[in-house]
C-alpha cells in the first residue's frame, strides 16, 4: 500500500478524516474540511458535484485511486468520498500523492 492511503488510514484512527456523501458535505461548508479526496471510479456526476463545492468554498479537492482502495485504506468498505479535517493530514496526504500515478486530478 503506498504512503498516502496509508495517511489516510492513520487519519482515520487519529479522528481526523470524515467519510460518506453528507458528512463530507457538511465538512466542506463549515470550513472543516482540508482536503477532499474522490474515488476515481465515483460517477461523473458525483465528482462534478464535489469539483464544483470544493471550487465554491476553495477545499483542494483530488480525484483518484479506486472506492475499494479508499474503503481498505480507512478499513471498511467501498468508499467515494472522504475528507481530511487536519492541516497536518491533508498535507502529508498531498505531498505522498503527488509522487503517485494513481491520481488523475488535483485541485
Amino acid at each position: 500500500m503506498n504512503k498516502a492511503l496509508s495517511g489516510l488510514g492513520l487519519a482515520m484512527r487519529a479522528g481526523k478524516l470524515v467519510t460518506g456523501d453528507e458528512v463530507v458535505l457538511k465538512a466542506i461548508r463549515s470550513a472543516e474540511a482540508k482536503l477532499v479526496i474522490v474515488a476515481g471510479d465515483a460517477s461523473a456526476n458525483t465528482q462534478k458535484k464535489y469539483r464544483d463545492k470544493c471550487g465554491t468554498y476553495k477545499v483542494p479537492l483530488m480525484v483518484g485511486f479506486d472506492r475499494d482502495m479508499l474503503g481498505s485504506s480507512v478499513g471498511k468498505p467501498e468508499r467515494v468520498v472522504l475528507a481530511l479535517t487536519d492541516q497536518g493530514f491533508a498535507d502529508m496526504v498531498r505531498k505522498a500523492i503527488a509522487k503517485t500515478s494513481e491520481v488523475e486530478y488535483i485541485e
